[in-house]
C-alpha cells in the first residue's frame, strides 16, 4: 500500500468514526404535562372538601410564551386545551395587533365551589380543576383587550368573538358575555364533555 492510498483510508475511518450532529431536543426543565410550551410546576394532589380537588395538578404560569397574570392551578387536559386555544384561536384572532399576545388576565381557576358562586347549585368545574376565567387579553405594546369593555365593539369586539369562538371544540364549555349575567366580564373555559359535544353561549 503507498503512503497515499495509507492517508486515504486513514481519512475513510475517521469520517466513520466521527459522531453524527444531535438534534438539538426542546427543554422539558420547567414545563408540566409533558409539554416544553406549557410552562409551571407539577402540584399533584390537590385535597378538598367533598367532591372538590384535582388528582393531578399543576400550576400553570404560561402558555406558549404567553403569561399568565395568575398561576392557574389546574389538570393536564385543561392545561393541554388552553394551548390548543391560545395557538389556533387566540394568536390568530389577535395577528400583529400590538405586537402581538404578551399575558392573559386570569380571574378564576382552581376553587371549592359551586356554579356562579351559587348557593344550592351543581358544583363547578373550578372545584375539580378544569376550568380557567379569562378576563383580558395584554398586548406586548400594554394595551390590554378586556371582556367588560371591548365585547361588541368595533374590530377588537369582533377579535374578541373570534378568540370565543374558537374555544369551541378545544374546551367542553365556552361562555362569555352573551350567557348570562354572571360572565359579562370574563371568558369561562372548562373542559368537562357532553354527548351532544361542546356547549358554547
Amino acid at each position: 500500500m503507498t503512503f497515499r492510498s495509507s492517508v486515504f483510508v486513514l481519512l475513510l475511518v475517521l469520517a466513520s468514526c466521527a459522531k453524527k450532529e444531535e438534534p438539538v431536543a426542546l427543554s422539558l426543565e420547567g414545563s408540566v404535562c409533558g409539554d416544553p410550551a406549557l410552562r409551571g410546576e407539577v402540584i399533584g394532589e390537590v385535597q378538598g372538601a367533598g367532591a372538590c380537588g384535582i388528582e393531578n395538578a399543576v400550576r400553570l404560569r404560561e402558555v406558549s410564551g404567553v403569561r399568565l397574570s395568575t398561576a392557574a392551578t389546574v389538570d393536564c387536559t385543561t392545561a393541554r386545551a388552553l394551548k390548543t386555544w391560545v395557538d389556533e384561536g387566540l394568536k390568530p384572532a389577535v395577528g400583529t395587533e400590538g405586537g402581538g399576545v404578551a399575558a392573559l388576565r386570569v380571574v378564576s381557576h382552581y376553587a371549592c365551589r359551586s356554579r356562579n358562586n351559587q348557593s344550592g347549585a351543581r358544583l363547578s368545574e373550578h372545584a375539580k380543576g378544569r376550568a380557567i376565567d379569562i378576563a383580558g387579553i395584554r398586548l406586548k405594546n400594554g394595551t390590554e383587550l378586556t371582556v367588560l369593555t371591548d365585547w361588541g365593539r368595533g374590530g377588537v369586539g369582533r377579535r374578541l368573538r373570534q378568540m370565543w369562538q374558537a374555544a369551541c371544540g378545544p374546551f367542553g364549555t365556552v361562555l362569555g358575555p352573551e350567557a348570562n349575567r354572571f360572565h359579562r366580564d370574563h371568558f369561562h373555559f372548562d373542559t368537562a364533555r357532553y354527548r351532544s359535544g361542546s356547549y358554547c353561549r
